[in-house]
């Protein structure tokens, strides 16, 4: 019988293969497997480790061939600080009907730079525009944003500054005077698949939570998730084409004047709002004000009965009264304790002997002996003698002349 060896590792494989113990059997004289006492003993199980190393970030475009002139002119003034024309027309002919240099490649593309070392790094624009030469020497980020990547309201996603308004064409960086996560794509070449090759065009750069697209205007709406991967799919997508040769005119989307989309918007804002509270807080007290802790909804339902029995009051009710002994009592929660709360309805006090007996003595009329016995040597005090008035009265009169 020839010999089998056994295949050693690649190169490059995991760190850590995966070891699971095989029971060891035998067939018996019909064929059927049968487990011998090796399978008895316990089986050892090791997780399977992959180490994979983060790879740089690679250059999109070769240096050499990077110019430092200044783009052509489009404007009646230069801005050396964004090194572009401005002063022009509302939307820029020259732009609008030039294709983009390139496209960023996502998945080939990304990969760590200098950024990674530092905490609160904006994205690399040129990265997302797919123009970058430095590559791993780049001092912003080359990947795509997620939701832990928070930022300055005032600032988008690459360090750009915010406006109180919109531009005429909603254009530009955008306002910071709300939150805006759609876009408007126009010029759209409008085919029978087109909302699938919008979707399938928009979705590389985050997560997209709806698309709409009007084949008879040839213009879509795009609303994604996070409103970072919004700002990179704009400088991603612009001057950009989908699957024919057109050029997209990728601007800021306005406000939906459709009061469900409103309504939507606002319920959205309050889960993100309830979101970071979570994140805030401790998870034992977010469990506790969520009723999630059956300790927590034991100890209230014991506590918050205020000495009568049967009555669970309303959250409203237990939270009022817990913060009013933390104010008046410095935080002192052990009052809330059920031996130290004064009951709200009091008990009846047990009558005494006089009453029950006058109670007894009532069978024979309204009032008892004693009571009248009291009333016969009550005298009323005297009323002042109220003066009398001779003259006419004042202020009289009848609807007879004759008066």
């Amino acid at each position: 019988m020839a010999d089998t060896k056994t295949p050693e590792p690649l190169e490059g494989s995991a760190d850590v293969e995966t070891a699971l113990a095989q029971p060891s059997s035998t067939t018996d004289h019909d064929g059927a497997l049968v487990a011998t006492a090796d399978s008895e003993a316990p089986q050892k199980k090791t997780k399977k480790i992959i180490r994979r190393k983060k790879r740089p970030a690679r250059p999109q475009v070769d240096p050499s061939t990077v110019k430092s002139e200044p783009p052509p002119q489009t404007g009646t003034t230069f801005n050396i600080w964004y090194n572009k024309w401005s002063g022009g027309d509302r939307e820029d002919k020259y732009s609008s009907q030039t294709a983009a240099p390139g496209r960023c490649n996502v998945a080939k593309d990304s990969g760590y730079t200098r950024a990674d070392k530092v905490a609160g790094s904006y994205f690399c624009l040129f990265f997302a525009r797919g123009v970058c030469p430095k590559g791993q020497e780049c001092e912003y980020l080359h990947r795509l944003p997620t939701i832990h990547d928070i930022f300055n309201p005032n600032v988008d996603c690459f360090g750009r500054d915010k406006f109180s308004d919109y531009r005429d064409d909603m254009g530009g960086v955008g306002s910071f005077t709300r939150q805006n996560r759609t876009l408007y794509v126009g010029k759209i070449h409008v085919s029978d698949d087109i909302e699938e090759i919008v979707a399938r065009h928009f979705q590389e750069w985050g997560q997209v939570e709806r698309i709409r697209v009007l084949t008879s205007r040839g213009v879509g709406f795009v609303t994604y998730s996070n409103e970072a991967n919004a700002q990179f799919a704009k400088e991603a997508m612009a001057h950009q084409s989908l699957d024919h040769n057109e050029i997209l005119n990728v601007r800021w989307a306005t406000v939906d004047p459709n009061p469900l989309a409103q309504k939507r918007e606002a319920q959205r804002l309050e889960e993100q709002a309830a979101e970071a509270i979570r994140r805030a807080l401790p998870a034992e007290f977010v469990a506790e004000i969520e009723g999630r802790d059956p300790e927590a909804r034991k100890r209230k339902k014991i506590e918050g009965t205020f000495g009568l029995d049967g009555y669970e009051p309303s959250d409203e009710i237990w939270y009022a009264r817990t913060k009013e002994i933390e104010s008046s009592a410095g935080g002192n929660l052990a009052q809330l304790e059920f031996s130290g709360q004064p009951r709200l309805i009091e008990n009846a006090p047990t009558p005494s002997a006089d009453i029950q007996d006058s109670a007894n003595q009532v069978q024979s009329g309204i009032l008892s002996s004693s009571t009248l016995a009291a009333l016969k040597g009550f005298v009323p005090a005297a009323q002042p003698a109220t003066p009398s008035s001779n003259g006419p009265l004042v202020g009289y009169g009848s609807d007879d002349d004759s008066d």
